[in-house]
């Protein structure tokens, strides 16, 4: 297997394991006589835990190698979704999506080590573009199988499908060949002293944290989708997976244009103006995103084609601060990412009057704050390493 189908397929493992099972959020509310803030419990749980092992997978694919925590990860990923299949209440459930995270972090975790790992430059800014969109077909495609699933089989075939498609990820790991020549040295001192000094990295930590929080508006989405669409607007679960499957493809489109525009235009300039799209989008959705199912999903259609535009650009310039310790430094911007994501999913699923509103504000203030950050830090040069 050519090693970027297998960075795209690690790359791909989160939006495997939750975009798939959205539809049935719903159902399990009514199946289990419980409220929508405690099946998300199975989101939110899932992406802490998921964050929280980003942070230990990293140095460990430092110390020991990318390729035995890559097979170790997805071993542990296909029994979370067995077990998930086999839940019989919500508490089940929830644990069951902890194992399911522990698995997955590794795999998301090591894509983007693979990435730093394998690829440089220009060639790795390309690279994350054109994975920015082949990726978003999962979450195009996964509501609509989840859905299918949901219809001609049940929820609990959602998680056994999971589990059989990441059998395809393991035949990759498995023909690997180990690209890490340097191995860290040391146990979990070496591992904390890694993470002392990029958190001493001004430039990285600025980036990583500012760039993660446009995420906010786009987790939310993905948390209260199926509670806006077919609880808020009346919407089947078929329909509901096409609306989420063109918002999906925003994304898709978003990176598209970053791989056109980053030949020819500075990376500043393509995260100007994708911040700029962003903050006129949200500015749409406070008008009209809680008008009809159309006009909230071209809104976040908007939004989402502009998050997609930034992230292989902000990705590579978070990247670019750092000439050593990759497996740590990919964990925790990942890491942050999926910290923004938990706690945007646990904020839509409280009891509000407006879920779009609720997005629209997040989306805000995290680009906001993503493009004072650029706007400050526009003197000083993105491209050059700083050491750490």
């Amino acid at each position: 297997m050519p090693d970027f189908i297998l960075i795209l397929l690690l790359a791909a493992f989160p939006a495997l394991s939750t975009d798939m099972y959205l539809p049935a959020i719903p159902t399990l509310c009514t199946l289990w006589n419980i409220p929508l803030a405690q099946a998300n419990l199975s989101l939110v749980v899932f992406f802490v835990t998921f964050s929280s092992f980003l942070l230990i997978h990293g140095p460990l694919s430092d110390r020991f190698g990318r390729r035995p925590v890559l097979l170790w990860g997805i071993l542990l990923f296909i029994a979370g979704s067995l077990l998930c299949a086999a839940s019989q209440s919500i508490t089940t459930l929830v644990a069951a999506r902890a194992v399911q995270a522990v698995g997955a972090a590794a795999a998301s975790a090591l894509s983007f080590a693979l990435a730093k790992d394998m690829y440089t430059g220009e060639q790795r800014k390309k690279l994350l573009a054109y994975i920015g969109v082949i990726v978003p077909l999962c979450p195009m495609a996964a509501p609509t199988i989840g859905a299918f699933m949901l219809q001609h089989v049940s929820w609990r075939g959602i998680f056994v499908l999971q589990g059989a498609l990441a059998l395809f990820a393991l035949y990759g790991a498995f023909r690997l060949r180990e690209p890490l020549t340097s191995k860290a040295s040391g146990g979990a001192a070496a591992a904390l002293k890694r993470y002392v000094t990029l958190f001493s990295n001004a430039p990285f930590m600025v980036y990583a944290v500012a760039f993660a929080l446009p995420g906010l508006a786009f987790f939310a989405f993905i948390a209260g989708s199926s509670n806006i669409y077919i609880s808020g607007f009346g919407s089947s679960e078929q329909q509901y997976g096409l609306y989420f499957a063109f918002n999906a493809f925003s994304l898709m489109l978003g990176s598209f244009l970053c791989s056109r525009l980053c030949v020819g235009l500075a990376s500043r300039t393509i995260l100007f103006v994708s911040f700029v799209g962003m903050l006129l989008s949200v500015l749409a959705m406070f008008v009209f995103g809680n008008e009809t199912p159309v006009s909230f999903a071209v809104t976040m259609f908007c939004y989402t084609m502009f998050l997609g535009m930034s992230r292989p650009i902000s990705n590579h310039m978070i990247l670019e601060q750092v000439d050593r310790n990759a497996g740590a430094a990919a964990s925790l911007v990942t890491f942050f990412f999926f910290l923004c994501g938990a706690v945007a999913m646990e904020t839509i699923s409280l009891q509000w009057d407006s879920k779009p509103f609720v997005i629209a504000v997040l989306g805000g203030a995290g680009t906001v704050a993503a493009l004072g950050v650029t706007l400050m830090l526009r003197g000083r040069s993105a491209e050059k390493p700083a050491t750490s």
